[in-house]
């Protein structure tokens, strides 16, 4: 091993480890390793990760190669028509990006091919951003019901970003709307839909999101340390 790879893995088994001892339980912790090594990916679930979030199927295939089912993996980025193929979902266990009737109807056609019931979160677009991916929130709860008539997918909760700010209790208003449309879904007990999940929160906001309800968190720098650091 050389020396910059091992100075890497000890910081992230460290990382990992401080951020495990201080997350509530009932609370999954996901690894978001957009733009990481497969080397860095392997590291943080040696180091406790047991899900790893990916951006591009391209990117999870070359990490799952290494990984494979020593953790769970989620798909967290963005979702385009022709991403959805049939070998990109068999690596996924759950897709948190679903954010339209188009591609919740894609992902349940290609799960029937290989008869897999794919777990998903519905994204929501918490800030209205016209230029970020996700369902508006006055939209999401018909979406809802919409995605409920599909034999392959299974709603499983909520996602959501929220703009970006430098002060983690600017996110606050954006987290506690995510989870009021949450909780209404969540009362309507719609077929097919278990809302388990509320997905919200990052590096720099997670800690607001637990407050605010948050049971999945997807940490990128906290854990393997900024994109651009030298070793």
């Amino acid at each position: 091993m050389d020396y910059n790879h091992h100075v890497t893995g000890e910081l992230i088994k460290r990382n990992v480890a401080q951020l495990l001892a201080e997350i509530p339980d009932g609370v999954d912790v996901v690894a978001a390793a957009k733009a990481r090594t497969p080397a860095e990916v392997l590291e943080a679930v040696q180091a406790g990760i047991g899900i790893i979030g990916e951006n591009y199927a391209k990117e999870a295939k070359e990490a799952y190669k290494l990984v494979g089912k020593r953790a769970k993996w989620h798909f967290i980025g963005t979702l385009r028509k022709h991403d959805v193929r049939k070998a990109a979902l068999e690596i996924f266990d759950m897709i948190e990006s679903v954010d339209s009737l188009e591609i919740a109807s894609e992902i349940d056609k290609k799960c029937a091919q290989i008869e897999k019931i794919m777990p998903v979160l519905i994204e929501v677009n918490s800030g209205r951003e016209p230029q970020k991916s996700g369902v508006l929130p006055d939209h999401a709860e018909q979406l809802a019901k919409d995605v409920s008539g599909f034999k392959n997918i299974k709603v499983m909760g909520l996602m959501t970003m929220g703009p970006s700010f430098d002060n983690p209790q600017d996110f606050r208003p954006y987290f506690t709307e995510t989870r009021r449309i949450f909780e209404r879904i969540k009362g309507l007990k719609l077929p097919n839909v278990e809302m388990k999940y509320l997905s919200m929160g990052m590096t720099k906001s997670y800690q607001v999101a637990l407050q605010e309800g948050a049971n999945i968190i997807r940490i990128g720098t906290r854990i393997f340390g900024e994109k651009d650091q030298k070793w």
